[in-house]
């Protein structure tokens, strides 16, 4: 089967739009990590939790045909979001 170049931007934009969704219900449930953090008075960073993290998603973007650098990357960026987002909520 193949497609036209319409096609295949279009099967782009869906996976955009599904990439925006599930950020957003992540940031959701990491807001609510904060929440919980802030009324545990636990420290906005967990490092050994990230270190596992970045390794996991290393290997299932190994797995997934997917450079693991640059997975690694993605996730670091989400990350940093997050932790300045619980530095700001445990602060207020």
């Amino acid at each position: 089967m193949e497609y036209g170049l319409k096609d295949l931007r279009t099967s782009l934009d869906n996976i955009d739009s599904a990439i925006v969704y599930l950020l957003a219900e992540r940031f959701r449930l990491t807001h609510k990590v904060g929440v919980y953090k802030k009324q545990h008075h636990l420290k906005p960073v967990d490092s050994s939790r990230e270190a596992a993290q970045l390794e996991r998603i290393s290997e299932l973007a190994a797995k997934s045909g997917l450079d693991p650098a640059f997975a690694r990357k993605v996730l670091q960026l989400i990350i940093d979001e997050v932790v300045e987002h619980h530095k700001k909520l445990i602060a207020s």
